[in-house]
């Protein structure tokens, strides 16, 4: 099969540190290509991929200084469709926001769009509204509440390569992987930490429009006892850092979409520790992988329990529910579905 795969250029694929949306197309699109399929990335010019990559821009935009992001990824979504009309993609896959829907509207390309964000924010319902018609598949059902209304033709829960992060032994702290925004939960976690009496390890990133919330309200209390704060972080130190926990704490106030830190670290056999919100549910066995609570007083709770969740265990059902070669397969059954209604939207399309 020929397959397009339309990334954001906002970070690499796969990113350095942070990013989630580069970090799973990077390992769909290999997962694809050892599968025997004929892949075409589109991505940053510095993305590293066993694909034919096709740069939409020189560098990752994070990285590239003041280049306009809309421009590049107009720029490059036009020659996605461009291609698409000399027949070179038997489907093509977005993972680029609502960018393209205006041309794919104007013909019946086989084509999906995985939406990674949330969609419960009010001025992007009349935008979707307008290409409700066209084909999504969701990372959680969760998800799709705010637009239930949206053509979902599947939800595909994220994966990773089973071999990318090895098993951990744990150790005596807690880890809190993420953005330091608000919605993030960074200061329950600090709490939750203090009360359970264990020390917490920060890896975050800072985003230009947090930095005023990390100034007046995280700074101060990442600067008091029992808190580390690592900043952000990647590859082997990534490992080390969720493999070394006791358990991650996810206390998010938001919807969260997916929450790939959730699998990385099960990955490593370290359990979860995540408040109730958006797809946290889908994605932890709730006394096997981690708990799901509703409060600090149950995650405090959760952090001497989760002493005696078998990591082994926790490490299994990642592999079972979580790999990348699982993800692949869904995927591969929608770009089939794809293909059958590909054929019936072509006839309506030349018929009228």
């Amino acid at each position: 099969m020929r397959i397009a795969q339309v990334s954001p250029l906002y970070e690499r694929v796969p990113p350095i540190a942070y990013g989630g949306t580069e970090r799973v197309v990077a390992y769909l699109t290999d997962e694809l290509v050892e599968r025997g399929h004929e892949v075409t990335l589109f991505a940053s010019g510095d993305s590293i991929t066993r694909a034919e990559l096709v740069p939409g821009c020189e560098r990752s935009l994070r990285l590239g200084g003041n280049e306009d992001p809309i421009a590049a990824h107009v720029a490059m979504i036009d020659e996605v469709f461009r291609r698409a009309e000399r027949g070179d993609f038997d489907v093509i896959h977005f993972h680029t926001d609502y960018l393209h829907f205006p041309l794919l509207d104007r013909e019946p390309y086989p084509a999906l769009t995985t939406t990674h964000g949330r969609l419960d924010l009010g001025d992007h319902a009349p935008l979707f509204r307008r290409f409700a018609h066209l084909r999504f598949a969701s990372i959680s059902d969760a998800q799709r509440a705010p637009m239930s209304w949206l053509d979902w033709i599947g939800t595909v829960h994220h994966g990773l390569p089973i071999d990318l992060h090895p098993a951990g032994s744990g150790g005596g702290y807690l880890a809190f992987l993420g953005r330091l925004s608000p919605e993030k939960g960074c200061e329950d976690a600090i709490a939750i930490a203090a009360r359970a009496g264990l020390p917490l390890a920060i890896a975050g990133k800072r985003d230009r429009h947090d930095l005023d919330y990390c100034r007046e309200r995280l700074d101060p209390l990442i600067a008091g006892p029992g808190v580390e704060f690592i900043g952000e972080i990647g590859g082997r130190a990534k490992d080390d850092f969720l493999g070394g926990a006791r358990a991650l704490l996810f206390p998010i106030d938001w919807p969260e979409p997916f929450g790939l830190v959730m699998i990385e670290a099960m990955a490593c056999g370290t359990p979860v520790i995540a408040y109730r919100r958006g797809s946290v549910p889908e994605v932890i066995d709730h006394g096997v992988t981690g708990f799901v609570v509703d409060s600090i007083d149950e995650a405090v709770r959760a952090v001497d329990r989760c002493a005696h969740l078998d990591r082994a265990t926790v490490r299994a059902t990642f592999e079972a529910r979580f790999s990348a070669a699982r993800m692949a397969d869904d995927y591969l059954a929608l770009y089939d579905q794809l293909g059958s209604q590909h054929g019936r939207d072509l006839v309506r399309h030349l018929a009228g």
